[in-house]
């Protein structure tokens, strides 16, 4: 089996798969200061009750936005998987044209959800990761990753609003039933959740005006929305064509399959988990 990593911000997102299946998947919170022995009794509990079994994972790939924690991911991955984990970074094959000015720059969960939509639905395509930040990405049918655009998340903005004022309360994030709202909760809800809808429909509409002048083919230019929010943004607006809660998770499955024959030192015996570079 494959234990797949995407590690925001704000949550841990893993999934297991066996063979082609995503077989089961779990979120937690992303925590710098947890140790890998930590990660290892949660993810061993998390197994148990599914019923699953970690001697089953035979490979580890990890997506990271969090420098911090992929040490640690590699450390759990060495002591408890015996493996020494796939990381999305400089060296792996992806299949895209990277046309960004630095291409290093592009954050790996970018790039897997751009392997992920253009291998289930192909190009051309702006993807939108509704994260603790908002994302937008074009990519062409060609699998060229033209840039995008990076937006506040809904929850920081809802957080800022809280923290930046004195009286203003903290809500929860809902779809108010109108824009003139009769009191402050409603009115902040109106604010930040239909203002965010309306920011992604402004911004989807431009990128796709200018996507269609790099397709060379005939096929519309198509919008996927994946993270914790696209289910409730996608009520809202007509721009979205597919919610895809598992981009991510499909996406590092994709890219694993394209270099699992690279790195012939991967395996790490039992006992020998414990390198210089995470002691240090």
């Amino acid at each position: 089996m494959l234990l797949a990593f995407d590690v925001g911000n704000t949550n841990i997102v893993l999934g297991v798969f066996k063979e082609e299946t995503l077989i089961q998947s779990w979120r937690m919170e992303t925590y710098n200061s947890r140790s890998a022995d930590e990660y290892g009794v949660i993810i061993s509990q998390l197994f148990a009750f599914e019923g699953l079994d970690v001697k089953d994972v035979n490979d580890v790939i990890i997506s990271t936005v969090v420098p911090s924690v992929v040490f640690t991911i590699q450390h759990l991955s060495m002591k408890y998987f015996h493996r020494k984990a796939m990381v999305v970074g400089p060296g792996i094959k992806t299949g895209l044209v990277l046309k960004y000015d630095n291409p290093s720059q592009v954050g790996s969960d970018r790039v897997v959800n751009a392997v992920a939509a253009l291998a289930k639905y192909g190009g051309p395509l702006v993807i939108i990761d509704l994260g603790t930040a908002t994302t937008f990405c074009a990519v062409t049918e060609k699998w060229e990753y033209l840039g995008g655009s990076i937006a506040p998340g809904l929850k920081i903005s809802s957080d800022a609003l809280f923290e930046k004022t004195a009286k203003l309360p903290r809500v929860e994030l809902e779809i108010p039933s109108h824009t003139i709202c009769r009191n402050t909760t409603e009115s902040m809800q109106s604010g930040l959740v239909l203002g965010h809808m309306g920011m992604i429909e402004y911004l989807t509409d431009r990128m796709k005006a200018e996507l269609a002048r790099y397709s060379k083919g005939d096929r519309p230019v198509r919008v996927i929305a994946t993270g914790g929010m696209a289910s409730m943004m996608a009520k809202g607006i007509q721009c979205i064509d597919f919610v895809d809660r598992m981009l991510t998770l499909d996406g590092l499955h994709y890219i694993y399959e394209k270099n699992k024959s690279l790195g012939p030192n991967r395996d790490v015996p039992p006992g020998e988990h414990l390198i210089t570079e995470l002691d240090q």
